[in-house]
């Protein structure tokens, strides 16, 4: 391991046994040389951390870029043959630490996996390849005149797989909820490199326990995602945006509850504050108005079925927002304008990484919506307590704030790495205070588990680790991750 803040998992890596050069020779003959990267550190670093922060890294041995389920079976039979330890990796882009492989290994990239193999417009589904890219998914579809919901913010970078493997969600689970309601049907490779297949193309089903709904956000630790029947809605009807400006972020926050109460179709409503949109703009490019008088900002799309009713919504939520406070509230008035206000909000975790590369995106706390204002109460206090400067966002509708806190000057990063994960715990305490959990979207991964230990059961955990047994007795698959092994 090098730069890393993961203690000491030295134990953990006794366990396993390491390639050695016979290994690495089964390897290559059972999926290609081509496919197969060691001894390489420049192309193994890339494969080393994902957008859990760059001082969350732990280099593996080797990285098998599987073309097929065939590859990815043979990986499996191979490591379980000779207890190596087996990190799945999709595009990199989660943000709790569970594509780092912490005791070296293989790291078994789905990278190749990227093809859309059928949309099925008769049952309303599309059967995709783990590496598909998520916006990739939702243009081809949308060509076919269907929607995807399963929409993370970072849509244009994240694999499906890896959405099911954190059960993601994103600004429109208000409406559609997370990644857990489209999956219809999964192929999954389980450590012996057994194929399982589970679901299908239907929509209901009462036979038997559910391994399909174990997979979603197991985080690669129970079998490897080589398939996915994605469930498909119809385009939504008419839509439009609206950026609501406001003086102070209670009023924004106070807002959203009268919003939802409405009953007018919000698809999406997005918390962003007065930190994260001065960083963003600029990394954008493109300030927003009433920027240097307001200090938080709600951007919300509604629904209608006709021109009449959409504007009679937009009408109602935004006197709404004003009645509350808000300075000004603005209607996209046209799909330019409309993308360049959503650009905002989805490079967002780009900008404040470009701006601070230590800051800490990991934050991901869920809280029933009447606790949302006491939340982010505790969120301020926090920061202000430790002298640190913080961002708050957020899917604010559904509970789901994102905390983003960076690094002072004068700590070193291996301190602030800790620094900043008992922040994020203590924040998390707080959220199991107020009926909610650590993470609605990102996952625990390495990061977020130790609290998530600590906030279960004996009973509970004792039955998830029997659930892990099942699947990985040998406990070679994502090692170190959410439970622990």
């Amino acid at each position: 391991m090098s730069g890393a803040f993961f203690g000491n998992t030295d134990a953990l890596r006794e366990r396993y046994n390491t390639i050695t050069p016979e290994i690495l020779a089964e390897l290559k003959a059972a999926v290609g040389a081509k496919n197969v990267v060691a001894g390489d550190p420049d192309a193994l670093e890339s494969y080393a951390s994902d957008e859990a922060g760059i001082m969350f890294t732990s280099m593996p041995d080797a990285v098998v870029k599987a073309e097929n389920t065939e590859h990815v079976s043979a990986v499996m039979q191979l490591a379980s043959k000779y207890k190596i330890p087996v990190t799945p990796r999709g595009a990199g882009s989660g943000l709790a630490g569970a594509a780092v492989p912490l005791c070296g290994g293989i790291v078994l990239s789905m990278e190749k996996m990227n093809r859309i193999l059928e949309i099925d417009a008769i049952n309303r589904v599309a059967v995709v390849e783990p590496g598909v890219v998520t916006n990739e998914l939702c243009k081809a579809v949308a060509e076919h005149g269907f929607l995807y919901a399963g929409y993370p913010m970072s849509t244009e970078t994240s694999f499906i797989a890896g959405n099911v493997a954190t059960n993601a969600g994103g600004g429109k689970v208000i409406r559609y909820g997370n990644t857990r309601r489209h999956i219809l049907g999964l192929e999954v490779v389980i450590p012996s490199g057994t194929v399982l297949n589970l679901g299908g193309r239907i929509r209901k089903d009462t036979w038997g326990y559910s391994l399909m709904q174990l997979i979603i956000g197991s985080e690669g630790t129970l079998g490897v995602v080589t398939k996915v029947i994605v469930n498909l809605e119809p385009k939504p009807g008419k839509t439009v945006n609206l950026l609501a400006a406001f003086p102070d972020l209670d009023s924004a926050v106070d807002s959203v509850a009268k919003v939802i109460r409405t009953g007018i179709p919000v698809i999406s409503c997005e918390l962003l504050d007065k930190i994260s949109v001065n960083i963003t703009t600029k990394h954008v490019n493109t300030p927003l108005p009433y920027q240097d008088k307001a200090d938080a900002f709600l951007l919300i799309q509604i629904e209608g079925d006709s021109e009449e009713r959409l504007e009679d919504g937009y009408e109602k939520v935004g006197n709404l927002c004003l009645q509350n406070g808000a300075l000004e509230v603005f209607v996209a008035e046209s799909r330019t304008e409309s993308t360049a206000i959503w650009n905002i909000r989805q490079n967002l975790a780009e900008a404040m990484r470009a701006y601070d590369p230590y800051c800490s995106l990991s934050g991901d706390m869920v809280v029933p919506l009447s606790a949302v204002p006491e939340m982010v109460e505790e969120i301020r206090k926090a920061a202000k307590e430790r002298g640190i400067a913080v961002g708050i966002l957020g899917h604010i509708a559904d509970g789901n704030l994102h905390p983003i806190i960076f690094k002072p000057e004068s700590m070193e990063p291996m301190e602030w790495a800790e620094y900043a994960e008992t922040f994020y715990d203590d924040l998390t305490s707080v959220a199991l205070r107020l009926g909610g959990v650590g993470s609605g979207e990102h996952g625990i991964g390495y990061v977020k588990m130790p609290i998530f230990l600590h906030s279960k059961t004996d009973e509970e955990l004792e039955i998830m680790r029997g659930i892990k047994r099942s699947f990985d007795p040998q406990g070679i698959l994502n090692p170190g991750k959410l439970l622990g092994n």
